[in-house]
């Protein structure tokens, strides 16, 4: 292939990623949107190898190959439920490669090159390196909380921030030597500093927080493709890189702005520690059987659904959509409310819902549906928790205070799905289950579900 053909090759994919990320704003638009950024990245791959100055040795076919083949593996087996966590692992891939590219331009060297060209290289080597590995460890981190195998609750050492701020100060003055010649050793020591402050980053964000924390790890793994695009000469790989980093930034920022928290605060972690004792909650969780739910249903006009990370975890939303259209065709005003944040990753509620074909138009924000919610007969809370929570507007001491919520406690009745009495994923109680318009209906979201469709 020559240069003019992979040039245009690269442009076409360009295009495509853009029509991509248009498209996945809009959940009528969003598999045809996927679509186009398969379709970019095939070109592009294809173009790149094809490319003039590409040669396809015995050792990069057979590891594109492995390389294809695990992908197509995982992609098959993981489940919505699982979706969180690889996203966060193929963000630890991306600043790995961008640590190993780092490298390998270091050790390279700047041959042919000019001394404006040599500064901007070196450069180009030193935030290529350290984004990636903040990101690489970064990434592993918030794949453990997501999993499960690390606990959810921020890490708070003393002295956190001035640790943050001696790791960039060091990192900064190991720049400077860097480009005085040094040695390779200050890349050396920039990287482990960049690794450790990666872990520390993400290990002082607690899990309230953690959806903002993926969609920040995949602005970085965007700059730091970006990054060693410019190392690689690649124009495609700067602007790709570019729109990722840019788009992580905003949804990043768009989260923030759901959750009242500015986005420096969340970078910095620590939270959950609040300012004072927090309120305390009067009342008890009243529980209800699937006679009562199934009552309270058929006298009602009008339902909205609030579905959370526990709908995903049961894969109930085949259960959830075949309730609703049961409900709709009695003639009862259904509809789902979704909190930007629900779930542990952004959009990861819509997704699950376009999944078992809910229609679209039925499936509303929390800005537009909240001001409905007290003309609401019955609401079902399906594994939600901190999104639900009345503490955010009427505890000023709780962790989440004055984080925009779903006032669900403002409709007739609420019914709770959940498999116990714990507390959710950020640790918070929530005195919405004790109040004397909600019920709990215990158990596995699916299988209460499926007991409700029985009396359908």
């Amino acid at each position: 292939m020559s240069l003019g053909l992979q040039t245009t090759a690269y442009i076409v994919a360009i295009i495509l990623f853009i029509l991509s990320l248009g498209g996945l704003s809009n959940q009528e638009s969003a598999k045809r949107a996927v679509w186009f950024g398969i379709f970019g990245m095939g070109l592009a791959v294809v173009a790149t190898l094809a490319g003039p100055s590409m040669t396809l040795s015995w050792v990069l076919v057979p590891l594109l190959a492995v390389g294809a083949i695990i992908g197509a593996i995982v992609g098959q087996r993981v489940e919505m439920t699982g979706m969180p966590q690889l996203v966060a692992a193929l963000h630890s891939f991306v600043g790995l490669a961008a640590v190993f590219i780092g490298f390998n331009s270091d050790m390279v060297g700047t041959i042919d090159l000019s001394r404006a060209e040599v500064v901007i290289h070196e450069i180009e080597i030193f935030l290529g390196v350290f984004i990636g590995a903040v990101t690489f460890t970064g990434s592993i981190i918030a794949y453990g909380k997501l999993a499960g195998s690390i606990d959810g609750k921020a890490l708070v050492l003393p002295g956190r921030h001035l640790l943050n701020a001696a790791i960039i100060i060091a990192s900064v003055i190991l720049l400077v030597l860097y480009m005085n010649h040094a040695g390779s050793w200050t890349l050396w020591v920039m990287a482990v500093l960049a690794l450790v402050l990666g872990v520390h980053l993400v290990m002082a964000i607690g899990g309230a927080d953690m959806p903002v924390v993926v969609s920040m790890l995949n602005s970085y793994s965007g700059w730091a493709a970006a990054a060693t695009g410019f190392l690689l000469g690649n124009d495609l790989l700067i602007v790709t890189g570019a729109l990722v980093g840019a788009s992580g930034a905003i949804l990043s920022y768009i989260m923030c702005k759901a959750m009242n928290r500015s986005f420096i605060s969340v970078i910095l972690g620590g939270f959950g520690g609040g300012g004072g004792a927090q309120m305390e909650i009067e009342g008890e969780q009243i529980a209800i059987d699937v006679g009562g739910v199934a009552e309270a249903l058929k006298d009602a006009k009008s339902v909205v659904i609030v579905p959370g990370y526990g709908m995903a975890v049961a894969q109930a939303q085949q259960s959830v959509s075949e309730l609703t259209r049961r409900l709709r065709g009695q003639g009862k005003n259904v509809r789902f409310a979704i909190h930007p944040v629900a779930g542990r990753l952004p959009g990861h509620m819509n997704v699950l819902l376009a999944e078992a074909k809910v229609p679209y138009d039925i499936v509303l924000e929390m800005d537009e549906i909240n001001d409905d919610l007290p003309d609401t007969d019955v609401v079902i809370v399906v594994g939600s928790n901190d999104i639900v929570n009345p503490a955010a507007q009427d505890d000023p001491n709780s962790p989440i205070a004055g984080m925009p919520v779903l006032e669900v406690w403002k409709s007739a009745q609420v019914f709770v799905l959940k498999r116990g009495a714990g507390t959710g994923y950020s640790g918070i109680e929530n005195p919405l289950f004790f109040k004397e318009n909600t019920r709990m209906f215990y158990g596995d979201a699916k299988a209460s579900f499926d007991a409700l469709l029985g009396q359908f």
